[in-house]
């Protein structure tokens, strides 16, 4: 059979996607004794296909300031903190929308946002957003309680609401469930992941499930080979149970592939923390111990920021693991400041902390972005869990974390 010629028809162009028809001409030829041919017939045969284009970020679209009610509204009002750590009566709360001030006769948008804060009035127009507790003495709080632009101040909701091609990842309070279908949010979550690696700033928030399993390990670090995570937030058992599996192949004496109890293998991850408390840091563990593989070793090779948060269960800790909670969320919130993507696995607790302090925009080179929040867990309460506590632009994907983490490196590196 020879393949004379290919024809490629597009036939529809969809909104990410090109659909098209490969229409191959093949001939099927029949020879006498002589080796001449007596007789031939086309066959044609089709293929449909759908190919995705370019993937492209939601358009922001940014309110019209030259509006009568954001002409006629007034400057923003600000009082001067006199007492450190202590915002003015009346402070304006910021949310985890784009919000604009008014300051002179210039519409100020806020940069590097948090949930929660205020915002303080610097030089030359210049916007803060602070914690209380880093507030000053002699900061310039701005204060109102109307987000309509009717104090200087506006929340804007509509920013990405009104863009085409937003669809699910910034639907507001849809309940999700293990009888929901995912499969769009996976395709979208490849997309978004890669046009991220090249042009974003990805955040994991990991729980130790993440390293529990040999293959989700394993798949874990292939996503961080390949530039797809650019920061991890965990505790301390995330980093204790990788390097026990590093070291024993197990985490919490199970195997890590076979799942089965190790004698005394209970002791395995004490004893990796009792060796890792000898060094002053995990990076020097690694080296000094001989460390090759997993998650922690992958990300000192590849100098991935890890950021360790403790709790007063922890056992050890590791070293370099922040017992002071207002250490381990300022350094957090270096990250978060950058952070366009994060995805939070199996870790009810740290990922409402993340996404408590991750706005839903982002302004990457003059530009404002989505921020894109996933969050993944077996329990369809810990996914509801994050939306449920203020962050609203969340994506849910309820499905065992294992899974998870396998099928994104078989589509997103395989």
């Amino acid at each position: 059979m020879l393949i004379l010629k290919i024809r490629l028809h597009i036939t529809k162009k969809l909104k990410n996607e090109v659909l098209i028809v490969v229409i191959a001409f093949t001939y099927d030829y029949r020879y006498n004794c002589n080796g001449k041919i007596i007789s031939k017939n086309r066959i044609c045969k089709y293929d449909v296909r759908r190919l995705k284009m370019i993937y492209k970020l939601p358009k922001y679209s940014k309110p019209d300031f030259k509006g009568k009610a954001f002409i006629s509204a007034p400057s923003a009002i600000t009082k001067i903190v006199v007492i450190k750590g202590v915002a003015p009566e009346n402070y304006h709360a910021t949310t985890i929308f784009p919000e604009y001030f008014k300051i002179g006769e210039e519409w100020v948008l806020v940069k590097e946002s948090r949930m929660d804060c205020v915002v303080v009035v610097k030089e030359k127009a210049e916007l803060e957003v602070k914690e209380f507790r880093n507030l000053n003495v002699g900061d310039n709080v701005v204060i109102g309680r109307s987000e309509d632009a009717s104090e200087g101040i506006y929340v804007h909701t509509k920013g990405f609401r009104d863009a085409v091609g937003v669809g699910e990842t910034f639907s507001f309070r849809t309940g999700r469930s293990r009888e929901t279908s995912y499969s769009r949010d996976y395709d979208r979550l490849y997309d978004v992941l890669k046009y991220e690696r090249d042009n974003g700033y990805i955040v994991w928030v990991l729980g130790p499930a993440a390293v529990f399993d040999s293959d989700s390990r394993k798949a874990l670090v292939s996503l961080i080979e390949h530039g797809y995570v650019d920061a991890i937030f965990a505790g301390n058992a995330l980093a204790t149970h990788d390097m026990e599996g590093s070291i024993f192949q197990t985490a919490l004496g199970q195997d890590i592939y076979t799942q089965d109890c190790i004698p005394n293998g209970h002791y395995h991850h004490l004893d990796v923390l009792n060796k890792a408390r000898k060094y002053s840091n995990i990076k020097e563990f690694v080296g000094e111990e001989g460390i090759k593989d997993g998650v922690v070793y992958s990300c000192t090779k590849n100098n991935i920021p890890l950021v360790l948060a403790g709790s007063i269960r922890d056992d050890g800790p590791l070293p370099g693991v922040f017992s002071d909670v207002y250490a381990a969320q300022d350094a957090m919130r270096i990250h978060i400041k950058k952070a366009t993507t994060v995805l939070g696995l199996a870790t009810q607790l740290h990922s409402i902390a993340t996404g408590n302090m991750t706005p839903s925009y982002q302004c990457v080179d003059g530009e404002v972005r989505p921020v894109f929040i996933y969050s993944i867990d077996i329990s369809e309460f810990a996914v509801n869990k994050l939306r449920d506590r203020g962050s609203l632009e969340v994506t849910s994907i309820v499905t065992n974390i294992q899974d998870f983490l396998v099928n994104l490196e078989r589509n997103l590196v395989k």
